[in-house]
């Protein structure tokens, strides 16, 4: 008797329970969530003598700087990054491809780096105007000269390594947007300028705002520009609560008005938007042809896509070098090496542990979707839009209260005093780094997990493979570039962190960004130089991965 033969595929095992390692997404979004529940706990409380002094003198210079600080970069980055990022996108003139590049230079350059280097360059006893007095024999005083040293010059500052935050996103943006509108208003006669003002430019109004978001929040996370020029703001608010009055409670205060100030821009936007819609319209999308440029047109969109360059990073990186290799770091290289060690293990050991939670977290996502796991994604990802100052508060609360009452237990039940386990520690100022870049390094692995198909993964388990057995043999191979680029990511952020180091580092534990800010507060740039110029040479790597991104995308 004849057997029936079936041609169909062997059905897939279904999936059994949640295994324990998919449920660490949970404990992870609830680790990360602690510092900000322990900065509102703490602020709840009733405010101190140092915290109605604040609020009573130097509150409301904090808020208006802070303020005007948040609309003049918001002007400055936001109008610069737009603006390149529409000539790149539909213009062709000579050096557009490296332009294209280059303007995405400034990311290397720590803002704080920026505020130095042009201090400088711009103060009183620089080589600027030093030269001018020699050359035309005036003494100070007998001329005018900007005063770098204010509230629009760390404004300027900020903006000038901040625009390629918009830059990218409308970029992005303008290529994707429907080549239909874009002919139609050139044919109503509309000139580029035009066109960009009142067809663009709307279009791309989530993809601006985005990018705007991006640039204030790190305006208001800002520490070491704002310090050096020495305009009063809430992260140097914070930090003098915290160290010159040694008042938790009012750092923790001044950190939830921070947060709200952070808040408050998002829900703005939000609000602000409304029911509109900036998608297109139709699906026709042919290639977009950039206009030719020649002549006096070209050399001003050349210049205009060159300043940014030159003003965020070929200037200060410039000045750098030269101060480097005429000066540099007085200590041997036996004494300056722990400062590059520590950062490196730092932001190593960071990296590390940030892929490996943010790949746990993606994958237990993926396998096993529930809106609770994809809320604790969303949580964990929070973290970003803190200020480096508020989590540095936020992890030094909770860890400072499990620490005395640990230590009051064993005095009292054993007469042995265990000190700071956490508090001061390296572990407490990894965990600080983790709340604040997790969100960098979960976005890269989900953005490269999105890209697998969900097939390789069911081929997989057709074949026999476990749940297990398919993500490492088949996911985890092609998720590898996400997972490199998540590390490197957050390796060169973790490098140029300065206010949560500044808060939270072990006493004797100094960084390359420590090592800069001692230095350049002693106006001792020249010695900050070979650290600063270390820490751009890292920072050059996101700028690598983005140009082989853009380049994909294109």
């Amino acid at each position: 008797m004849a057997r029936n033969i079936s041609l169909e595929a062997p059905a897939v095992p279904r999936r059994r329970g949640v295994p324990l390692w998919a449920w660490g997404s949970l404990l992870v979004a609830a680790a990360i969530a602690a510092p900000l529940v322990a900065v509102a706990i703490t602020a709840a409380a009733r405010p101190g003598v140092s915290f109605i002094h604040i609020a009573t003198t130097t509150l409301p210079e904090m808020l208006g700087n802070s303020a005007l600080l948040v609309l003049l970069v918001g002007l400055m980055a936001g109008s610069a990054g737009a603006i390149s990022a529409w000539l790149v996108a539909t213009c062709e003139f000579r050096g557009r491809r490296a332009l294209e590049v280059a303007l995405l230079l400034p990311l290397a350059m720590p803002a704080y780096l920026n505020g130095y280097v042009y201090t400088w360059l711009f103060d009183v006893a620089g080589p600027l105007q030093q030269a001018f007095r020699d050359l035309t024999g005036l003494r100070y005083g007998q001329y005018w000269a900007p005063e770098i040293r204010s509230l629009n010059g760390a404004a300027l500052m900020l903006a000038m390594v901040l625009y390629p935050y918009v830059y990218l996103l409308c970029r992005s943006a303008f290529l994707q947007q429907s080549v239909c509108l874009l002919e139609a208003a050139r044919t109503l006669g509309h000139g580029l300028p035009r066109t960009f003002l009142h067809v663009a430019l709307p279009l791309a109004r989530p993809a601006l705002a985005a990018g705007i978001a991006l640039t204030l929040m790190e305006t208001l996370a800002d520490f070491g520009t704002v310090q050096h020029f020495g305009v009063r703001t809430f992260t140097t608010g914070i930090y003098e609560a915290w160290f010159g009055m040694d008042d938790r409670g009012a750092a923790a205060q001044l950190s939830v008005a921070l947060l709200g100030c952070v808040f408050l821009l998002l829900a703005l936007e939000h609000v602000s938007r409304g029911d509109r819609r900036f998608h297109p319209t139709t699906t026709r999308h042919p290639p977009l042809r950039p206009v030719v440029l020649r002549g006096w047109r070209e050399a001003l969109v050349i210049l205009a896509c060159f300043m940014p360059v030159l003003l965020g990073f070929g200037i200060p990186a410039g000045a750098l070098a030269w101060l480097a290799a005429t000066s540099g770091d007085p200590l041997s290289g036996s004494r300056f090496l722990p400062f590059a060690v520590n950062s490196l293990t730092l932001s190593g050991v960071t990296a590390v542990l940030a892929v490996l939670i943010a790949a746990m977290m993606a994958w237990a996502l993926r396998m096993h979707p529930s809106p609770l796991r994809r809320l604790a994604n969303r949580v964990a990802a929070l973290g970003y839009a803190l200020p480096g100052s508020v989590i540095a508060v936020g992890t030094l609360v909770p860890f400072g209260l499990f620490d005395n009452a640990l230590d009051a237990w064993m005095r009292a039940q054993f007469g042995v005093s265990t000190g700071l386990l956490l508090s001061g520690t390296m572990a407490a100022l990894v965990f600080a780094y983790l709340v604040r870049f997790l969100a960098v390094a979960l976005s890269s692995v989900e953005s490269g997990l999105e890209r697998l198909k969900p097939s390789f993964f069911a081929a997989a388990r057709v074949l026999g493979r476990t749940p297990g057995q398919a993500v490492r043999e088949v996911e985890l191979p092609l998720a590898r570039g996400a997972l490199l680029t998540a590390g490197m990511l957050v390796f060169v952020d973790t490098m140029k962190e300065l206010p949560a180091t500044l808060i939270v580092r072990p006493f004797d534990l100094d960084t390359l960004a420590v090592r800069i800010y001692n230095l350049a507060s002693d106006e001792r740039l020249a010695e900050a130089s070979t650290a600063a110029l270390l820490i751009v040479a890292v920072g050059l790597v996101p700028v690598v991965i983005l140009t082989r991104a853009m380049r994909r995308a294109d």
